[in-house]
């Protein structure tokens, strides 16, 4: 096991001034439902109050606060401009070719109502689902919201995704309607969106009735008369005014489909109240937010949970000015991030830590040429980050100031779970730490006991959250046997974890990155962040192959640090770096974690939200042919990979 003994408490200043005090933990321990009903209160506006907060008589089906009214749109936009804040920046729009455009919540108001009036133009009612399929562009959030204005679900697929993809979460969903653009930007080229809404819509049997187009790139786009119509013209005709749609609270906000699945996809559920408090309430203390002056950023994509609840709903309800950017951190070039955080004087900055490690490995020459002195809390989103990744983090970006929030939850938890308190946590490099106050979380064995400090196991949820799935669309079942069958009356993350001896959450990835070599339990975690603590990596992925003797052994995929390609050029320097990284390994965890392989290679596989593709890296461990590789951002870095392996240099040693 790793061991870490390295704290960083908050300042004095930052703890005295942080909206998160640590008698919260003591609040909500004393009274979980009514610590949530507090709030509930205090971060939604209800048209009709609830009286109940947790409905458990359906369990695993939660119903909080059932008998309440609102709307995620007035949530998000009206009641600040009714508060007279309608002149605050709510969007700080950059285009990745340097376009950009401000955003007010009266703007924002204004066009989420035109928004609204325009889809219900075309037929859009309360409870009629839409797909949106856009680029990081201000249309996409206005759709949003406008759908759920009008009590529409909406379904947001990632623009990057395919139109085979795209085509099964529409009829998933039964969408009436598509929401999409004529292209986007991505590394200085445009890039097409609507010939794979034209594919995915053309299949018989399809519900779509309109396709409703942004014209974002100015690319030829063919439309079929009858069905598609130009989001600007309908905008144009369209009223400024409209009445909010008060729904229940467990009325459906959107449908979000897992990546990755087999089979059916897999659309994730979530309803409006509890939902919209959770986020709003994580995103308030999580990132210590000061609304009137604290400008946020997250670099998620709208197609992904994070885009969902901390770009648009958790950050707008708390009335958040934030940056959204529809590039890369490498368009135009290397320092674009580091150059939009000066620019804005972003001090909330929320990322990956697959970016981190990637800016890591361009070398922190980079950021050094910026100011980024206005940031003042770090988050980290979407896998466990490695010890040497957070502390470079800390270093080179925070200013060795910055508290960094390490956050786990899910696209089925809805919002944050486990993450410091920037203002009460002294903050651990790579571990996420402790349930957030009002979350019930713990490490378990194989028999559901609680394990003790310094031990693994499996990552549980032992009672029910406000932002929880309410269940896969159309499939109870499936949503039972996924989630709620292998302990009883716990919900199974899919995450295997640790508690250190303080009884910190280390999180561990997915069990099945859980290997077992000779009867030990070893962590790819664990082990990639050993081999990233060596000067000389500056990524790497670990798996389990099948091996005769040991049951599993570890095979190790590791990218250079480019001061030290040179050494990885040649044959000779591949043997001395894979010897040096395997003792180091051993040193770092113990003999047993010694890889049995590591091979260097110029790029991982990884996916269009940042998750390193590991099912394919086993496929090449066991040398067996490469599967489907569709959802790779850059499928042609498995090609690279093979390239490298079958010539000389980076060639695997045994």
């Amino acid at each position: 096991m790793l061991h870490e003994t390295r704290a960083f408490p908050p300042s004095p200043e930052f703890a005295a001034q942080a909206n998160a005090q640590a008698d919260m933990y003591q609040a909500a321990s004393a009274d979980r439902l009514e610590f949530w009903a507090d709030q509930a209160r205090k971060h939604v506006t209800w048209k009709v109050p609830f009286t109940t907060t947790l409905d458990w008589s359906e369990a695993p089906v939660a119903k909080w606060f059932a008998d309440g009214k609102l709307n995620a749109a007035y949530n998000a936009v009206d009641r600040h401009v009714a508060a007279g804040n309608g002149d605050r920046v709510a969007l700080h729009f950059e285009g990745e070719p340097g376009d950009t455009r401000t955003v007010t919540y009266a703007d924002l108001q204004r066009e989420v109502n035109r928004a609204a009036n325009a889809l219900a133009s075309i037929g859009v009612q309360t409870g009629d689902r839409v797909v949106i399929y856009l680029p990081m562009i201000v249309e996409a959030v206005v759709a949003m919201l406008a759908c759920a204005r009008l009590g529409a679900p909406h379904s947001v697929v990632f623009g990057g995704f395919s139109s085979d993809a795209l085509r099964s979460r529409i009829a998933d969903a039964g969408a009436k309607v598509v929401i999409t653009a004529d292209g986007g930007f991505r590394r200085g080229k445009p890039s097409a969106l609507k010939p794979a809404v034209d594919e995915a819509v053309a299949a018989e049997g399809s519900p779509v009735e309109h396709v409703v187009v942004v014209a974002r790139t100015g690319q030829e786009t063919t439309m079929v008369e009858g069905r598609d119509v130009w989001w600007n013209d309908l905008m144009e005709s369209a009223d400024v005014e409209h009445t909010p749609v008060w729904v229940d609270a467990e009325h459906p906000l959107f449908i979000l489909y897992t990546s990755g699945t087999t089979g059916n996809p897999k659309g994730i559920l979530h309803t409006t109240g509890g939902y919209l408090t959770q986020t709003a309430y994580t995103h308030f203390n999580v990132f210590d937010l000061k609304p009137e002056t604290d400008v946020y950023w997250c670099t998620a994509d709208i197609g992904w949970v994070t885009g969902h609840s901390y770009v648009v709903y958790g950050p707008l309800l708390n009335g958040a000015t934030q940056v959204i950017y529809e590039g890369t951190p490498d368009s135009p070039h290397q320092g674009r991030w580091w150059e939009i955080i000066e620019k804005y004087k972003v001090s909330l900055f929320y990322t990956a830590p697959t970016a981190i490690r990637t800016c890591m490995k361009w070398g922190e020459d980079i950021p050094n040429k910026y100011d980024l002195t206005s940031l003042r809390v770090l988050g980290s989103v979407g896998e466990s980050i490695n010890p040497e990744a957070w502390m470079w983090y800390r270093r080179v970006i925070g200013g060795d100031k910055a508290p960094i929030v390490d956050t786990w939850w899910q696209t089925e938890t809805g919002a944050i779970m486990i993450s410091p308190l920037p203002g009460v946590t002294a903050t651990k490099p790579g571990s996420a730490q402790r349930p957030l106050p009002g979350i019930s979380a713990d490490v378990v064995n194989d028999s559901a006991e609680s394990v003790p400090n310094g031990s693994g196991g499996y990552l549980v949820l032992s009672e029910p959250w406000p932002a929880m799935l309410r269940g896969i669309w159309g499939d109870l079942e499936r949503f039972k046997d996924t989630y709620w069958s292998r302990f009883d009356g716990l919900y199974f993350a899919g995450d295997g974890a640790k508690k250190d001896e303080d009884g910190d959450i280390w999180l561990l990835g997915r069990v099945d990155d859980v290997m077992n070599v000779s009867g030990h339990r070893l962590s790819t975690m664990e082990i990639e962040s050993a081999l990233v603590s060596h000067d000389i990596v500056a990524e790497a992925a670990v798996v389990g192959a099948a091996d005769d003797t040991t049951g599993q052994a570890v095979v190790a995929f590791v990218i250079l640090r480019e001061q030290s390609a040179d050494q990885g050029a040649t044959p000779e320097g591949v043997a001395q770096i894979q010897e040096e990284l395997r003792n180091h390994v051993a040193k770092e965890i113990g003999p047993i974690a010694k890889p049995r392989k590591i091979l260097v290679v110029p790029e991982l596989p990884k996916t269009r939200s940042g998750k390193i593709m590991r099912r394919l890296l086993r496929d090449v461990a066991e040398n067996r042919a490469v599967g489907d590789a569709t959802t790779l951002a850059d499928s042609s870095v498995m090609d690279l990979i093979a390239s490298e392996l079958s010539g000389t240099p980076g060639k695997p040693q045994a």
